[in-house]
C-alpha cells in the first residue's frame, strides 16, 4: 500500500496525519467537526503508516522509531517551505509575568 513511498515520504505522511488528527480533535472539542468518523479514519491511517515504518526498520535492523527520528527535522523544514507559518521562539520579556509577583513576595515592590 505504501511501498511506493520513500522512507522520508513515509515519515512525512505520518507526521502530516498526526497534525491532521490534532486539528480534527481540536475541531471536535469546539463542536466544529462535521464528520466525527474522520477521527477513526485518521487514527487507522496513522497506524498503517507506523506499521509500514516499523516493518522497514525491522528489515534494515534499525531500532524502534529510528526512521521517525531521522526524518522528523526535514518535515518541519518542508512545511516551512510549503508556506506554513514558522513558530517563532517566544521573546523573553524583561521581568516577565511573574516578576511582579516574585518582587511582591520578596518585598521588593517597584513603583
Amino acid at each position: 500500500m505504501f511501498d511506493d513511498l520513500t522512507d522520508e515520504q513515509l515519515v512525512h505522511k505520518v507526521l502530516q496525519s498526526e497534525r491532521e488528527l490534532v486539528a480534527a480533535r481540536f475541531k471536535l472539542s469546539m463542536q466544529q467537526l462535521e464528520n466525527t468518523s474522520r477521527l477513526r479514519v485518521i487514527r487507522k491511517e496513522i497506524a498503517r503508516l507506523r506499521t509500514e515504518a516499523r516493518q522497514r526498520e525491522l528489515r534494515a535492523g534499525l531500532a524502534h522509531d529510528t526512521l521517525l527520528a531521522q526524518h522528523r527535522r526535514s518535515f518541519s523544514a518542508e512545511a516551512r517551505a510549503a508556506g506554513a507559518p514558522a513558530t517563532p521562539a517566544p521573546k523573553a520579556e524583561k521581568g516577565g509575568f511573574l516578576a511582579g509577583i516574585v518582587d511582591k513576595l520578596k518585598g521588593k515592590e517597584t513603583p
